[in-house]
């Protein structure tokens, strides 16, 4: 049996997608979804019973029993709640089945449940999830049978946002009217719409599903909270984009297949740093497209991985000592007649345009960067930021030569006279052909880093949403757009003023330019001086969403009420602490019911057979046995104290007032009182008989999958 696969017939097969409304649905009812769509108008229920009525027959058709809300609560993950198409029995016996408008357009799901930060009590359950029809929707097959997902947004009751999904959506609506704005001021009549577009690259980790059954740490926290590094770890560099061994590439395979089925363009895979970890790329989507996909890209790396006898690992540092994951976050803004405003063209010191769109994203990373920071901030992350792999914390912007030599003259003069050219790069081979450099190297130390058409943001975590940095980018920068504007629109020349501003945020913002290595300590000591902010902990960011720079920004364009702000700060705070809680626990648990015992029975052995040679030959040297013995008895005595401190101050956290200065005291009390028990521990991992040893180590986790 042959298992070949035609991508082309198979792509987007369980996407009910503007090719499948096109051919179902009545002409006059697909151009009033399309008005919908375009105009933001609101979808008048006649319209949504055909529409509804046409996608559950599609569902029905693909094998769907059931259909659900598929929205994005402020729990890390998405969330359901499945209904089945049947509606009544009938006299025949038979039940109808059936799927209304007004089921398509709203659910109901219990708010109280799902973190709030206080805008709702336990006992006001009532929230609302609304479909987002710009995101299509689909049939989602697996062993519970195939479900029909339709993506939406939820709010509360009383209309707050709480989800990832609402603020977004009212960023993309921000940016739109703020980007047109921009446009028609400098002279452009044609574009009727701006779209964010955007294209996460997803990292993660594979191992052994049955070595990571026997890690609780790994069950509990998705991290190893012990372990010692094997011999060899990433140091020769021979991971990277190595040859995919078979099992990782029958993985990826199946991976590929169902997210080509659900319309996600998985592009580029390949083996990254390091020993068993790897990255997935799709093609750049619109923006709430986007953010959908990657949560379809992350549930269907975990779901196809049990399939293989594998566990997907998302946390942003499964592993200390070898590198972490992350997430980049590819942006750039697309008119509906496609143009890029961050292209810049063959001579981009004469595109105005370009310049001043480039402009008023420095300004806008610059007067928010604590901001943007923040909507990278997590727990895992504080693990791999600044750690000599990821970005630093510090937030900078890499242009390239060519950019901030333009810039530079602007700064100078108040215009520029070219541009660096590209040179064309001799290979030295007669058989390879010469061909053009790129204008700008890239810098991967760089957090914020402008390559080619597109910025890339590189602090999000790997298991976080995107969502979140996208609100932020798109609202920042409408905030820059709508300043320009105002200047703009008053202007009698609006060439002359659209240079002097590019010069005037060229020059008041350089600040945030930073083409050197993100990861020197010298740049700590010069963000410094530059007066960068560098929020290392992500306790330390929270407060950068009601700073009252930001709370302005969100509150201008609609995107974030001040409540709903506050709000997510105190989640922000819960879930640190509730995470370092978790980790402590489990820390407490494994150490007391596992590694001790352990211990106990090779200091157990130790002694035995140092009392054995002593009563065998009195005379026999034993100084090994002798030396091991105390060396582990000391050890453990040094991982008892810090177990026994551990739990008092664990104790101690989880009495406090829930908020940030709870927070802070798991980051500095908590988090100092586990790395104090890691470390004798996996020192005795290294002395203690691997046949003793209760878990698998690192090296049988990222070396034998």
């Amino acid at each position: 049996m042959s298992d070949r696969i035609n991508v082309s017939e198979i792509f987007g097969e369980n996407v009910f997608d503007d090719a499948a409304m096109q051919a179902r649905l009545p002409k006059k009812i697909y151009q009033k979804l399309h008005q919908v769509i375009e105009e933001g108008i609101e979808l008048d229920i006649e319209t949504a019973d055909v529409i509804a009525h046409e996608m559950k027959e599609w569902a029905i058709e693909k094998g769907a029993t059931h259909f659900t809300h598929w929205f994005q609560p402020l729990t890390g993950v998405t969330a359901e709640k499945h209904d089945s198409f049947i509606t009544a029995p009938m006299a025949n016996g038979k039940v109808l089945m059936s799927f209304s408008g007004k089921e398509l357009i709203k659910g109901e799901p219990d708010a109280s449940s799902f973190p709030s930060g206080g805008l709702r009590a336990t006992f006001e359950a009532r929230g609302y999830t609304a479909w987002d029809c710009t995101s299509p929707a689909f049939v989602r097959q697996d062993a519970g049978g195939a479900t029909l997902c339709i993506p939406t947004a939820f709010c509360s009751y009383t209309g707050e946002a709480l989800d990832q999904k609402t603020p977004l959506l009212r960023s993309m609506e921000a940016i739109n009217e703020q980007s047109i704005r921009l446009l028609r001021v400098l002279g452009n009549t044609t574009s009727k719409k701006v779209t964010p577009s955007v294209g996460p690259e997803q990292e993660y980790f594979i191992v052994d599903r049955e070595k990571y059954l026997k890690r609780k740490d790994l069950v509990f926290t998705g991290r190893t909270l012990f372990g010692a590094m094997p011999p060899k770890g990433q140091e020769m560099d021979d991971h990277y984009f190595g040859a995919i061994r078979e099992r990782i590439a029958a993985y990826m395979k199946d991976v590929d297949v169902e997210l080509w089925k659900l319309g996600v363009t998985a592009k580029t895979e390949h083996n990254e740093a390091a020993p068993a970890q790897h990255e997935l790329a799709p093609i750049y989507a619109q923006c709430n497209v986007a953010v959908d996909h990657n949560q379809l890209v992350m549930e269907t790396l975990k779901k196809v991985a049990g399939r293989h006898g594998l566990q997907c690992l998302l946390h942003e540092k499964p592993f200390a000592g070898v590198n972490g994951s992350g997430k980049h976050n590819n942006w750039s803004l697309i008119t509906d007649d496609g143009i890029n405003l961050l292209s810049p063209g063959s001579k981009p010191h004469e595109n105005i345009q370009f310049l001043l769109v480039l402009t008023c994203v420095l300004k806008a990373v610059d007067k928010h960067a604590g901001l943007l920071r923040a909507s990278a901030a997590d727990v895992g992350n504080d693990h791999r930021l600044g750690a000599n792999e990821a970005p630093p914390a510090i937030i900078s912007v890499y242009l390239g030569e060519q950019l901030e030599d333009i810039l530079a003259q602007f700064i100078t003069t108040g215009t520029a006279t070219h541009s660096i050219k590209r040179e064309r790069l001799s290979t030295g081979v007669k058989t390879l052909p010469d061909f053009r450099k790129d204008a700008a190297d890239r810098n991967r130390t760089s957090p914020f880093a402008f390559t080619g058409n597109k910025f890339e943001f590189r602090m999000v975590g790997s298991k976080d949403s995107v969502a979140q940095s996208n609100v932020v980018l798109n609202t920042i920068v409408a905030e820059a757009f709508a300043d320009a504007c105002d200047v703009l629109e008053k202007a009698e020349d609006v060439e002359i003023a659209a240079l002097d501003l590019i010069s005037e945020y060229a020059r008041e913002h350089q600040r945030i330019i930073f083409n050197g290595n993100g990861y020197s300590e010298e740049w700590i000591e010069e963000a410094l001086r530059r007066g960068l902010p560098n929020y290392e902990c992500m306790v330390d960011a929270i407060g950068a969403y009601i700073a009252p720079e930001s709370v302005a920004a969100f509150e201008r364009f609609h995107v974030f009420s001040r409540s709903e702000l506050e709000s997510r700060v105190e989640i922000e705070y819960e879930i640190y602490a509730k995470t370092i809680n978790i980790e402590a626990k489990a820390m407490i648990d494994i150490a007391t019911k596992q590694i001790i015992p352990a211990v106990i029975r090779y200091a157990t052995v130790l002694a035995e057979s140092y009392n054995a040679v002593k009563m065998a030959c009195p005379s026999a040297p034993v100084n090994v046995q002798a030396e091991l013995l105390a060396e582990t008895s000391q050890l453990l005595a040094d991982t008892k104290a810090a177990l026994k401190k551990l739990q008092q101050v664990t104790e101690i956290a989880a009495k406090m007032e829930r908020g940030e200065a709870q927070a802070h005291y798991y980051k500095d009390e908590v988090s100092a009182a586990m790395q104090n028990l890691r470390t004798p521990v996996d020192k005795l991992e290294m002395i203690v008989d691997k046949s003793m040893w209760p878990m698998p180590s690192y090296g049988d986790l990222i070396f034998e999958v």
